[in-house]
């Protein structure tokens, strides 16, 4: 068959292929459209919700935005006007370095040495460049290390300081405060704000005031170191820090901590002494060396070892700072005259000692030798022949016969600053102490060491009071007895019996002109020590009797000068005054008191290799003890007692205290020649034998008369008992 005329039949195969390539075309082009419709529907409600939110955000980032960098404006503008202010109101560098409230007061030893401060010192102005570097450089590794780096405020640091707070259980401004060096000098100006007594009761109260920590007063402090920043150099604020920051034991700034604990300059410190100064900074009293040593050396260590981290020091360097601490200069470490220095500043004018708002040396009559031998002496008795525990106290004072006092001691505790001074201040009964003055009277006014008086019973009808027996300490009666021993045994006696001839008025006239200015007994108990009196003032009036029986008048100091001027506005306030009783009628009595301790009451006072004198006293019920007495050179006086009048158990003045007077006087004289009491001797003196052993018949007997007595002293020496004078 043929296929002419027809078209060609196709292929299957053909065929198969173009439907398979014809096909799907269509069929995938309208499932995709199919399928993608609904996609597109659901990408756009997506995209609107997105869009919505998105555009709410940046609607609110926009607001809160636009409000806090206009708010930061407001509050930068406000910072700024405040910055701008208080910079305006920043005096000098120069007008700030010194900010004390009062002056200093620098008291001297009788050979010129320093031994004592008190006041606020200061030493004199320092800078940032003119102190040791190793000084500035503990200052900024041991407050702000980022000192040099930061405007006045260390965000950081207050960050840390909060978390420390919070940690420790502490309000977030309690404790750590992360202040810098700017800052803490704001705090040392008080935020500029002067001192006023009409708004803060005392300078404590200002300064209290100052070192309050609330959010509002640390915002002012943050302007106020900024200001700072803005106004002084670094090195500026760090002067102003170093001359104003208290360092302990009244030093303010860096000058007077350096000679006050170390005797030299600032700009000498080393290392180790740098560090002990800079450590004092986080709390200067409980870390000054002079409270504590040790504990302030511990602190000095752990600065060295910051120093160190911080690239100040090198390992050597610190190791070997730290194998040599530092240590307190000869006169810091010995800390001698508290109580003299405080009864000093006591007796001066308060505009020149205790309020002065000058710098004021004052130069003394102290003796550091002689203190440290009271001192040595007093601690060696309590230890060795006083019970542990025991609450009595004691105190000592000694003086040369003019009245120059050279040691006080006001207590057991020597170390001592504004404590109660049981020398000056402490007024107690004087017992036996007081009748010297009572034989003084009789040996002015005629008597003899040798005249005698009859030791019996004896009472007096006291008006108001009715009758009055005094009785001696051993309850016995002796007879007829010289004054000489009747002082030597301390007859109570015989004393009332010559104060009653002689007139109590003349013998308080006696012993007030020799100084005894407390409030005397009216009545006959005057005779045994009755009235009050202080030691000092009851040394003084020994001293008296040892320089011939003129009165003194004790004193301390001898020069006051303004620092940085030569001539003094005040000289010695006291010494030699009048006579009271003629110089034979005292080498008498020194005599009489000579022999109270070669064999009398005082004969624990006894020294190995010198003459002395002196006399004890024990008061009713041994509430109080005394032993004074004098060598040729030095007077020395010393009671004991309790602080609440409680009697002392087993203690008369010639038991403890003249112990303690001994080991005082035996210190005191190291290396001085003896010399001899200024005493009746030889012919003059009469021995126990040569008085008259009969029995008193005071108002029988005829006296004989020598050196043409008068009627009047025999008729005293009858009263008295008769006897040779």
């Amino acid at each position: 068959m043929s296929n002419n005329g027809r078209k060609k039949p196709r292929l299957v195969a053909d065929d198969r292929r173009k439907k398979t390539t014809a096909k799907p075309k269509p069929k995938t082009t309208t499932a995709t459209k199919r399928k993608a419709a609904p996609k597109r529907r659901r990408k756009r409600s997506s995209n609107w919700v997105v869009r919505l939110f998105g555009g709410l955000f940046g609607w609110f980032f926009r607001l809160v935005w636009a409000a806090t960098w206009r708010i930061t404006a407001v509050v930068v503008l406000i910072i700024g006007m405040a910055v701008l202010y208080t910079y305006s109101t920043l005096p000098d560098v120069r007008e700030v370095l010194d900010g004390r409230a009062r002056g200093s007061v620098t008291l001297r030893d009788r050979d010129g040495e320093v031994f004592a401060w008190r006041g606020d010192q200061f030493g004199g102005v320092v800078t940032a460049e003119t102190v040791s570097p190793h000084l500035k450089n503990a200052v900024v590794a041991t407050g702000d290390r980022r000192f040099y780096r930061h405007f006045g405020i260390s965000p950081r640091g207050v960050a840390s300081a909060i978390r420390i707070n919070l940690s420790e259980g502490r309000g977030p401004l309690s404790g750590h405060g992360g202040s810098t060096i700017t800052q803490q000098t704001a705090k040392l100006l008080c935020l500029g704000v002067q001192f006023d007594p009409d708004v803060w009761e005392s300078e404590q109260d200002y300064v209290q005031d100052c070192r309050r920590t609330t959010l509002w007063r640390k915002a002012k402090e943050a302007i106020y170191s900024l200001s700072m920043e803005a106004k002084y150099t670094k090195n500026e604020i760090l002067s102003i820090y170093l001359n104003r920051a208290y360092m302990g034991s009244g030093a303010f700034g860096a000058e007077a901590a350096a000679q006050r604990y170390f005797g030299k300059h600032a700009a000498e410190v080393t290392a180790q002494e740098a560090a002990m100064m800079a450590g004092l900074l986080t709390a200067p009293t409980r870390l000054a060396p002079t409270s504590n040593l040790e504990r302030s050396q511990d602190r000095a260590a752990t600065v060295l070892r910051l120093m160190r981290e911080q690239g100040y020091l090198s390992e050597a360097e610190m190791e070997e700072a730290q194998a040599n601490p530092a240590t307190l200069s000869e006169a810091a470490e010995a800390q001698t005259g508290g109580y003299f220095a405080d009864w000093v500043m006591e007796s001066g004018p308060d505009f020149f000692t205790r309020d002065t708002t000058e710098d004021v040396l004052i130069r003394t009559t102290l003796d550091q030798r002689i203190q440290r031998a009271a001192e040595e002496a007093l601690k060696t008795v309590f230890e060795e022949k006083v019970k542990d525990g025991s609450k009595a106290q004691a105190a000592i004072v000694v003086m040369s016969a003019d009245g120059a006092v050279r040691a006080m001691v006001g207590g057991r505790k020597t170390k001592v600053t504004g404590a109660f001074n049981r020398a000056t201040m402490a007024n107690r009964q004087t017992g036996s102490a007081f009748k010297p003055f009572v034989y003084a009277t009789a040996l002015e006014l005629g008597y003899s060491h040798n005249s005698t008086v009859v030791d019996e019973p004896y009472c007096l009808s006291i008006p108001g009071s009715g009758r009055w027996c005094p009785e001696n300490y051993t309850r016995k009666h002796y007879g007829r007895v010289t004054l000489t021993d009747a002082l030597r045994r301390s007859l109570n006696v015989p004393a009332v019996k010559v104060s009653e001839a002689v007139g109590r008025e003349k013998v308080r006239k006696v012993a007030s002109d020799f100084g005894i200015e407390s409030s005397l007994a009216d009545g006959p108990a005057l005779a045994l020590g009755a009235s009050e009196s202080t030691l000092l003032e009851m040394t003084g009036a020994y001293a008296g009797i040892l320089n011939g029986g003129s009165s003194v008048t004790p004193y301390g100091l001898v020069e006051l000068t303004l620092l940085g001027e030569d001539t003094p506005l005040m000289g010695t306030g006291g010494g030699i005054g009048e006579r009271v009783i003629r110089e034979e009628a005292a080498k008498e009595l020194i005599f009489m008191m000579n022999q109270v301790v070669m064999s009398g009451t005082g004969g624990r006072a006894k020294l190995p290799d010198r003459e002395v004198a002196g006399k004890t006293g024990t008061t009713q019920a041994a509430r109080d003890a005394w032993f004074l007495g004098f060598s040729a050179d030095y007077v020395a006086g010393v009671w004991m007692g309790y602080d609440d009048n409680s009697p002392l158990q087993g203690v008369t003045g010639g038991g403890l205290p003249a112990e303690i007077w001994r080991e005082t006087m035996i210190r005191v004289h190291e290396g001085l020649e003896a010399r001899p009491l200024p005493m009746l001797r030889g012919q003059d003196v009469a021995s126990d034998r040569d008085i008259d052993p009969r029995p008193e018949q005071p108002q029988q007997q005829q006296p004989t008369q020598s050196r043409g007595e008068s009627a009047v002293e025999r008729i005293l020496r009858d009263l008295l008992g008769g006897g040779n004078r």
